[in-house]
């Protein structure tokens, strides 16, 4: 035995290789089958590779056939003739089967339940008897007439019976234009020819022959009686007859039809596993849903072989019906039984013919059994590789290998529109074949839909594109294939006749688009970039294909040629090795529309999704109790001020009526306005295409978001939550992921809200781009009217001009959001989304806390004078302090340190702003710092520390560390600032103020970073300075106004020299302050004069007026910065004719310079000259010392320069500094000097 039976038994069972009609599948237990396994034959030299693969059999158990004796009598019956019989199964199907006449359909059958192959493996479909008449062409005379589909790489061969197409138009008047045609053209004498006796006669010997060898007795029963003999008669006819079961040229399927167990053939139903009419639900799973049974059993399309082979014959895979009967016995368990007259010799045709079906079914051995006159002669076994070398039958199998080659590469590359119906003919003694396109010659007629292969093959078509989606795995390769079959399936059908599979289709080609993934369509597994979408469409023109050999001849002498396709000029051509071997093959179907960006891909999407819809409304009957609606008429989108809606109040009112609703989804309660029934077709398929607009709007509305086209994307949410509130109200039944659709567009929702809400100067744009509706949305729009009034989501979707109303309707999409992810579990299954979503909630608390912060601030400047706080200034407190609140707990509960943080800065901003209403609420003369302002500071205080303890350290987000910092030492630095300057004496003692103030400076020090080298480094300095300014100030004032405690007034005199020194130190190293250093140099001064006061010795005051001459010196750096900003001041208008001298510069006060200068000279003039008289002094005379005289001398030149100075009131700005430049520089000069000559 060849093979192993396991294998038969080890092959893949495809979807629709299921049971059919009460048959079972090929069992491993039946090892008599031929193997899966197939076989190399080595024949005549010449090597032919055929390999065969059982995937289906119905046929019992084989039977052993018995040998008939000699002399038996074959025209006498047998006993069981025709009779049931457990061996045979159903009487007649595997004996007789074999002379039963192929049905036009029978391909079609096959390619339903082996959908799996069809389109991509397999070359061809086809009845082996179709496969024999091709092969056989160069050899035979007789005609062929065959239809051809293509669908995919796979052509579907099917028998054209001519006679009995136009015996059915003589009665139905259907396919006339055939016929016509035909007369006109091919044939113009056509009359039906009959059988002859002859025949009638051998088909009866052969039907007795078969069931004498498997009665297994050998004896001959006598003649039934006439009445047997014409029953006999008529079973035989019948099965001829049965032969062409033509369907009506285009019925509607009984399932598509309003009554779904009306079936006009009254067939068999096939399993719901190879049924037409799934459709993928979801991009993810391809979930498939049923849409309609039985449409193709309608149409008498059943797959009735006895088995079904997958047959590789060289390079040509082939997925061939066969019903020869198979029986044990002889050297193989396995042959073939052929019934011959002895006196006619076996020729080609016949040869051909049994190698071919012992190839097609792997069985290794013919027995051939001969007859005289119907008496059995002799039996002779014959193994299938000695076929072609049998006396009168000698062939040779390679030229029938190039037949099979030619022909196939003939028909691929003639026929390739998929869903035309190919026509090859041939004329009964013609050497010429000719190949028709039937679809073309139809569409000419006034009826296109004549045709009946029409509906065949769209649900072939349908199936094929269905069971490519279920494939996840290569499902993006295929997709260009897809879509082409899908294309081809809807151009096929009438829309009124077949919404269901019109509807299906589209939804189909929208599931093509993956919206919820990036474009990847020019990726390298798939050649998505080679062909435009034009690249295979249908009303293309296509180029006869030719190679060196030969050309397929598209015109030739006869007239009637140029209605052909394509022209083989002799059928000898086939026999010639790769005579027709096409240089281009069936053009690849890959190819997938390119979309250049987003809205391209969602756009295509929602023209499917239209049409869809469409189909499904057609077919719903009660289209009068619908709301009546143009379609061309667009529906207003209302736009309305907050005014009128009743503002926040109406919005929290919408809000809750929404969120019932959504708990009422959840339980199942559901309304619809059409007259859809919950579970049809209709409702199940307009729910899904509903689905994917609002999928489609959502992508749509988030591209425009990226592009700032804000409008533009709130319009498309608007139609994307419309498509859902349409959903909510068709569906029994809510999917967590459909809910989480909805959040994810309320969540993009109030992002184009917030968007909006800041580019308000951009508002008549964005309203132009809102109110803007294309034809295909309006269209959309009116099928959703059909079903809900869509008005769900309204007050999330409206265009306010109002800045709170948008920033409070952002906030409310997402607590909606929010609020979703609560309904089921989807909060535990969405983390990413609930992260996501809690953010924006936070954020936008954020924004409209400050939105409140800042109006109460705004009210705060525009208030009179007054002693109170209004209540509109503390409504909006509390506004804000809630936002800030709740949006630290969102960010909280994500652990959102950071941003966590930054809202507690937020709020202690907010304490900081209700601080200053209570500072400007008091008369200014007198003015005190009051203890609520102290409390609100205190308060901002404890919001900055929470914000720092919230981040940590530094290192966890440096700026927001910074940011916090600064703010909480300008708190502290304005409380300190707030208590030196309006002290509050009423209340407090002064040494108490003195040292809450130093406390809050020292701590505003603390938290003011001068070292880092960030861009707020100079501010901080200058900070920094400032405090330690204040601070000598302070000290200062207290150690004049202090009496008594002499370690107090030392330790405050150390403190504030301490003081004066660090802030003249800071102030110098920032060079936009030279007017801050000066003044604290002169306070310096006063400072060493008011010491100098409570001196008594000489000796003494001269130390302390040579530190304040020193000190004096060192102003000259403050002095050069002024003369600098004075020089460049001077310069402008000489370098900018257009521009007029200013007055100042814009970073120097003039006015305070002017009087920081004449206190400057004041004060040099008075410490000079109590130089000048302490050197002069008698004392000093009697004893000489010449540095001293040296010190008096320059002094003395100094001063007298300084008089002459000052005495000219005509001297400008820039020459008294100038002057005092040169001054301080003698006066440095003077001093080293004098240090120079005392070191020794």
């Amino acid at each position: 035995m060849m093979g192993d039976p396991k294998e038969a038994g080890a092959e893949a069972s495809p979807p629709g290789a299921a049971t059919r009609g009460g048959l079972s599948l090929l069992s491993q237990a039946e090892s008599e089958e031929p193997s899966a396994q197939g076989s190399a034959l080595f024949l005549g030299g010449n090597e032919v590779k055929s390999r065969a693969v059982v995937k289906y059999s119905s046929a019992p158990p084989r039977t052993a056939f018995a040998r008939l004796e000699e002399k038996t009598d074959l025209k006498l019956p047998p006993a069981n003739w025709l009779r049931e019989s457990a061996k045979l199964g159903p009487a007649g199907t595997t004996i007789l089967g074999n002379s039963k006449k192929s049905k036009p359909f029978s391909s079609f059958g096959m390619a339903y339940d082996f959908i799996d192959s069809v389109g991509n493996d397999v070359d061809v479909v086809s009845d082996s008897e179709n496969i024999k008449k091709l092969l056989k062409i160069p050899y035979s005379k007789s005609h062929v007439s065959m239809a051809v589909h293509r669908i995919g790489r796979t052509l579907l061969l099917d028998e054209l019976d001519i006679q009995e197409l136009f015996m059915r138009s003589s009665q139905t008047g259907d396919w006339t234009w055939l016929k016509e045609f035909y007369q006109r053209l091919i044939d113009q004498k056509w009359q039906r020819k009959k059988k002859s006796k002859e025949h009638w006669y051998q088909k009866a010997i052969l039907s007795k022959f078969l069931y004498y060898s498997i009665n297994g007795d050998g004896a001959a029963q006598p003649v039934p009686s006439p009445a047997e003999q014409q029953e006999s008669s008529s079973s035989d006819q019948s099965h001829e007859s049965e032969g062409a079961s033509w369907p009506a040229p285009f019925e509607m399927p009984s399932s598509v039809s309003e009554d779904p167990s009306a079936s006009s053939q009254g067939r068999e139903p096939l399993e719901p596993s190879c049924i037409v009419g799934h459709v993928a639900s979801a991009p993810k799973e391809q979930n498939l849903t049923t849409l309609f049974n039985d449409g193709e059993n309608s149409q008498g399309l059943k797959n009735d072989f006895v088995r079904n082979i997958l047959w590789t014959f060289e390079d040509i895979h082939m997925l061939v019906g066969s019903n020869m009967p198979i029986f044990g016995g002889g050297r193989y368990p396995a042959v073939s039984l052929r019934l011959r007259d002895n006196n006619k010799p076996i020729n080609v045709l016949t040869g051909i013919d049994y190698w071919l079906d012992n190839l097609i079914c792997n069985v290794p051995e013919l027995v051939m059994c001969f007859h005289v006159n119907g008496i059995v002669q002799k039996y002779e076994m014959i193994k299938t590789e000695e076929i072609p070398n049998l006396e009168n039958s000698n062939f040779s199998t390679k030229v029938i290998k190039d037949i099979a080659q030619n022909i196939l590469s003939f028909l691929k590359s003639n026929c390739t529109k998929e869903g035309h119906t190919y026509w090859l003919f041939k004329a009964s003694g013609s050497d010429i074949v000719k190949l028709y396109d039937l679809t073309t010659l139809c569409e000419e007629t006034e009826d296109k839909y004549q045709n009946p292969f029409t509906m065949p093959v769209a649900i072939l078509l349908y199936k094929v594109a269905c069971n490519m989606m279920m494939k996840k795995n290569q499902n993006k390769k295929h997709y260009g294939t897809i879509r082409t079959l899908l294309l081809n399936c809807v151009k096929l059908l009438d829309k009124s006749r077949h919404p269901q599979i019109i509807a299906s289709a589209n939804y189909m080609l929208s599931e093509l688009f993956q919206l919820d993934e990036p474009k990847k369509e020019e990726s390298s597994d798939s050649p998505l970039n080679e062909n435009s979408d034009e690249s295979y469409s249908e009303e293309e023109e296509e180029m006869p294909d030719s190679d060196e050999n030969g050309t397929y001849s598209t015109s030739s002498d006869p007239a009637d040629d140029n209605k052909a396709v394509a022209i083989i000029k002799s059928v000898g051509e086939l026999s010639v090795p790769e005579k027709y071997k096409s240089i281009h093959q069936i053009r690849p179907s890959c190819a997938f529309p390119v979309c250049h960006d987003t809205e391209e891909r969602c756009r295509l999407v929602l023209s499917y999704v239209l049409e869809g819809l469409k189909s499904v409304d057609s077919s719903i009957k009660k289209e009068s109790d619908l709301p009546a609606a143009d379609p061309s008429t667009p529906i207003p989108l209302k736009y309305e001020d907050e005014s009128t809606r009743g503002g926040p109040e109406g919005l929290e009112k919408q809000m809750a009526l929404f969120l019932d609703k959504m708990g009422s989804l959840q339980r199942g309660n559901c309304s619809r306005q059409s007259g859809m029934t919950p579970g049809s077709w209709q409702h199940k398929m307009k729910l899904q295409l509903i689905l994917k607009s609002s999928k489609a709007y959502y992508i749509l509305s988030d591209a425009a978001m990226s592009l700032q086209k804000y409008g533009r994307a709130l319009r498309y949410i608007k139609l994307a939550l419309q498509s859902h509130d349409t959903y909510c109200c068709l569906c029994t039944n809510m999917l967590s992921e459909v809910l989480l659709f909805l959040s994810q567009y309320l969540t993009l929702c109030g992002d184009i809200q917030l968007m909006l809400a800041q580019n308000a100067n951009n508002r008549a744009a964005h309203l132009e781009e809102f109110n803007y509706q294309t034809k295909e949305d309006q269209e959309i729009l009116h099928s959703l009217h059909r079903e809900s009034s869509c008005q769900g989501f309204a007050w999330a979707t409206d265009l306010s001009t109002d800045l709170e109303s948008q920033l409070t309707v952002s906030c409310k999409c997402y607590e909606a959001a929010n609020e979703i992810l609560q309904f089921s579990d989807l909060k535990s299954q969405n983390p990413e989304h609930y992260v996501q979503v809690l953010k924006r909630m936070g954020n936008i608390r954020n924004e409209i806390g400050v939105f409140y912060m800042n109006q109460a601030a705004a009210l705060q400047g525009e208030r009179v004078v007054s002693k109170s706080v209004s209540a509109a200034e503390q409504q909006l407190w509390k506004k804000s302090f809630s936002c800030f609140e709740k949006g630290i707990h969102n960010f909280e509960s994500i652990d959102d340190a950071t941003n966590a943080a930054l809202l507690l800065c937020n709020t202690g901003r907010l304490m900081r702003v209700c601080a200053q209403a209570h500072c400007g609420a008091e008369d200014e003369f007198k003015r005190e710092f009051s203890p609520e302002e102290g409390l609100y500071y205190s308060k901002a205080v404890d919001y900055y520390l929470k914000a720092l303890r919230s981040l940590g350290t530094r290192d966890m987000h440096p700026v927001v560390w910074d940011s916090v910092n600064w703010e909480l030492s300008t708190t502290y630095f304005t409380m300190a600032t707030l208590q030196q300057d309006y002290a509050p004496l009423s209340r407090k003692a002064q040494e108490q103020i003195e040292k809450e103030v130093s406390e809050a400076m020292m701590k505003s020090l603390k938290h003011c970073d001068v070292d880092s080298a960030t861009a707020r480094q100079p501010l901080c300095q200058y900070r920094a300075a400032t405090i330690h300014h204040r601070l000598a100030s302070m000290y200062h004032s207290c150690l004049r106004n202090q009496v008594g405690d002499e370690h107090l007034r030392k330790q405050h005199r150390v403190l504030a020299d301490l003081h004066y020194g660090k802030a003249a130190k800071l102030f110098q190293l920032l060079k936009d302050a030279p007017c801050e250093l000066l003044r604290v140099q002169l306070e310096r001064v006063a400072f060493a004069e008011f010491q100098m006061t409570s001196q008594n010795s000489n000796v003494g005051k001269l130390k302390t007026l040579s530190g304040a001459l020193d000190i004096m010196v060192k102003t000259e750096h403050a002095f050069q910065l002024i003369q600098k900003e004075l020089v460049e001041e001077c310069d402008q208008p000489k370098n900018d004719e257009a521009t007029p001298a200013a007055d100042s510069s814009p970073n120097l006060n003039r006015e305070e310079v002017i009087k920081l200068l004449s206190i400057f000279e004041s004060r040099l003039s008075f410490l000079l000259l109590q130089s000048i008289k302490l050197l002069s002094s008698s004392k000093r005379k009697m004893s000489s010392n010449t540095e001293e005289d040296t010190v008096l001398q320059t002094n003395k030149q100094i001063y007298s320069q300084l008089l002459r100075a000052t005495a000219n009131r005509n001297s400008t700005l820039l020459e008294r500094i100038e002057v005092i430049i040169c001054l301080l520089e003698q006066l440095a000069s003077g001093s080293s000097m004098s240090n120079s000559s005392a070191a020794p």
